[in-house]
């Protein structure tokens, strides 16, 4: 059992809404709903819960609205988006307005469990005092407890995703380091499909610490492996 889990499913389709509730809640979870925009933003900001699951398409307030007004109250907070909108374009939107994973409806209550899992996971450690120390190489430093970046004398705020990558990086420095892996370590699962979810992570974190994203001087991609770090800024290759 999930013991003193609170999750937050918000979705304005009845059936959906009470179908994930009932089968989140038999896995052990407490599960509490809102049906728009509107009234899962006011129990997000007035409730501490562990992670909440928010549809897009919805009354009153969209789900890329609600996420980042969630992100500006509770930035640690893990959020997982579940919509019909699966274009790129949508993910990079869900992406940027800080959330963490992204399901397309329809889907398999099973892997919407797993997601939430490994999100938790993922948080658990987060919080956890010592799991993650203060790393420093070259140009960068990250500051676990504040999940910020120092990038020379510009620090940048980080998502919990974000974050996740550029502590996985920093444990490669100026080696590359695989999709596979990134999506093992960041994420605890993968597929060929959420290999897009890491570029386009990667692109958001790439923004944040690069003063010039078509010439980056510090995270680099390595043509049909991954992505590389050089703190040290780019190395003659």
């Amino acid at each position: 059992m999930q013991a003193n889990k609170r999750l937050l499913v918000v979705d304005d389709d009845k059936q959906i809404r009470e179908l994930l509730a009932f089968d989140i809640a038999s896995s052990g979870y407490t599960v509490d709903t809102a049906l728009d925009g509107q009234e899962g933003l006011k129990k997000a900001l007035e409730n501490n819960y562990d992670l909440i699951l928010l549809d897009v398409m919805m009354p009153k307030m969209n789900g890329y609205d609600v996420c980042k007004n969630i992100r500006i109250a509770k930035p640690d907070i893990p959020i997982l988006m579940l919509t019909a909108k699966g274009a790129i374009e949508d993910k990079t939107e869900g992406f940027d307005c800080g959330a963490d994973d992204y399901l397309i409806k329809p889907f398999e209550i099973q892997e919407v469990l797993l997601r939430i899992r490994a999100l938790l996971r993922r948080t658990n450690t987060n919080t956890k005092q010592n799991t993650k120390e203060v790393l420093r190489a070259g140009d960068i430093e990250i500051l676990p407890d504040s999940l910020e970046a120092l990038i020379v004398d510009k620090k940048v705020k980080l998502t919990p995703t974000e974050f996740e990558i550029l502590y996985c990086l920093m444990q490669h420095i100026n080696s590359p380091v695989t999709l596979a892996t990134l999506l093992d370590e960041v994420w605890g699962y993968g597929s060929d499909e959420d290999v897009r979810m890491v570029r386009v992570h990667v692109g958001g974190l790439r923004q944040k610490i690069e003063t010039n994203t078509r010439e980056p001087k510090y995270l680099h991609t390595v043509v049909n492996v991954g992505y590389k770090l050089t703190p040290f800024g780019s190395l003659d290759e």
